[in-house]
């Protein structure tokens, strides 16, 4: 471990510049005026992996942004980790928001990081978190001490839903066959209260369209008589919940995993201030389903949010219009045992039959993806648990999240086996927006921490 550590600090600052060399590609998967640096991204990965050691490493083609692959069998007896990760970011978007351009990456010190964060898209989000591995791996090749085998899988999709990753995972099913799969694309509580997250909520994700008149009306001559669509979206996204933040699709919640009160006893001494969320966030106060904390409805509890809305006239000055059409794209998180596929039927059906006979919506889905539960007493998580514990001084907190990675469940169909969320990044790093950043500290401590949980996982396996 002190070795580990000595290597670590001789290289602190190569490791934080070759971070920065990716952070300043703009491989925006979304965006297809991005393509080449998407690739690009893609093809400096893969030479870093060769670069540290890895065999047999590839970029990958799928039906979209390739797959860059790598691996290292150091005995074929050993236990085989598969690590995840992702290269393309969210959109830089709302660009005028951001303190310094979004792909030209600063590091500076904040209140939360006194020792330096990384401010660019995709620093935390998952470029940061993904080099870890790659940076760990890379220290365990020079000490000679990699005790598992070991299986990069890095794709260029997850922002968009990781559309082709299914079947490439299907048509490559023995190459990546491993005994677990290691993720850093999550969080912990704090530097000073480290966590694994063991729960994933799902996820549906819609489009919809209001249409009514066959072109956009002067507000004047047919106000009051017609329907206005924007007006109408408005009223059908309030008529999905009720005064207590309750969503009232029918059927919604007939499948929604209700955790006993044992459960969220244990949950509940996870260290949360409501003041300081509130803070950090700027706002006066929480607002959520009735009869569950702050930290609850952010995790164990289903949502439906509104994520864009347009319609109309929004250029400067004024343009009296009631306008032909309005949309909104609306995502829901899903908890365990609800179906995203039954969630989308349900809220089409639904949102259909509450719109008035002026006016026609089509409801667009996009993509989805189910819920995931991790268990505490894998020799998986123990070894996570051992090696956070080891490097922060504190055993970790199991930790449910409310975010979505769409792709563990698909794992564990598609490969039968389970992963381990072991992230290092904050909830305050500001993932998809402005100002995204990932602290020096974190990156640091992840490249410490993922060598000993091979170790561990090699000797509890």
């Amino acid at each position: 471990m002190d070795e580990m550590k000595s290597l670590i600090d001789e290289n602190k600052d190569r490791f934080l510049e070759e971070l920065c060399e990716i952070l300043r590609i703009p491989s925006v998967s979304a965006d297809n005026a991005f393509d080449d640096d998407v690739r690009k991204c893609a093809e400096r990965i893969a030479e870093f992996l060769k670069t540290a050691g890895a065999d047999n490493v590839e970029v990958s083609e799928t039906g979209g942004h390739p797959i860059v692959f790598g691996e290292k069998i150091v005995n074929e007896t050993a236990p085989t980790i598969l690590v995840y990760g992702h290269y393309d970011v969210q959109p830089a978007d709302p660009i005028e928001l951001w303190d310094s351009p979004a792909f030209e990456p600063v590091i500076k010190p904040t209140e939360i990081h006194p020792e330096g964060a990384i401010f660019a898209r995709g620093a935390c989000d998952d470029k940061g978190q993904m080099f870890m591995h790659v940076k760990a791996f890379e220290l365990m090749m020079t000490t000679g001490d990699l005790p598992c085998n070991v299986k990069f899988m890095i794709e260029g999709e997850e922002e968009v839903g990781s559309a082709n990753l299914q079947s490439w995972v299907q048509q490559n099913a023995d190459k990546i066959k491993a005994d677990v799969i290691l993720i850093s694309d999550t969080g912990i509580i704090a530097n000073n209260c480290p966590s694994i997250t063991t729960g994933l909520r799902g996820l549906s994700y819609l489009e919809v369209e209001v249409n009514g008149p066959n072109r956009d009306l002067h507000s004047g001559l047919y106000g009051g008589a017609v329907p206005n669509p924007i007006n109408v979206l408005c009223d059908m996204i309030a008529s999905l919940k009720d005064d207590n933040e309750h969503i009232t699709i029918p059927g919604f919640y007939e499948d929604v995993d209700e955790l006993s009160q044992a459960e969220r006893d244990e949950m509940a001494k996870a260290p949360f201030s409501k003041e300081a969320f509130c803070k950090s966030i700027g706002i006066k106060d929480t607002l959520g389903e009735t009869g569950y904390s702050t930290p609850e409805r952010a995790s164990i509890r289903p949502t439906l949010d509104v994520n864009g809305i347009w319609g109309g006239y929004i250029g400067e000055g004024a343009k009296t219009v009631i306008p032909a059409k309005a949309f909104a794209k609306i995502s829901m998180r899903l908890v365990p045992n609800q179906d995203s596929d039954t969630i989308t039927r349900l809220f089409q059906e639904h949102f259909e039959s509450i719109a008035p006979p002026s006016v026609s919506v089509v409801v667009k889905p996009h993509h989805g993806g189910e819920a995931a539960v991790t268990p505490i007493d894998s020799p998986a998580y123990m070894a996570a648990s051992k090696a956070m514990e080891d490097t922060f001084g504190i055993k970790p907190i199991p930790n449910r999240s409310g975010g979505s990675i769409p792709i563990v469940a698909m794992f564990e169909k598609e490969l039968g086996i389970k992963t381990v969320l072991m992230g290092f990044g904050l909830d305050s790093d500001a993932i998809h927006s402005p100002n995204e950043h990932y602290g020096v500290f974190n990156y640091l401590k992840g490249i410490e921490t993922i060598p000993l949980f091979y170790k561990y996982y090699a000797e509890l396996k």
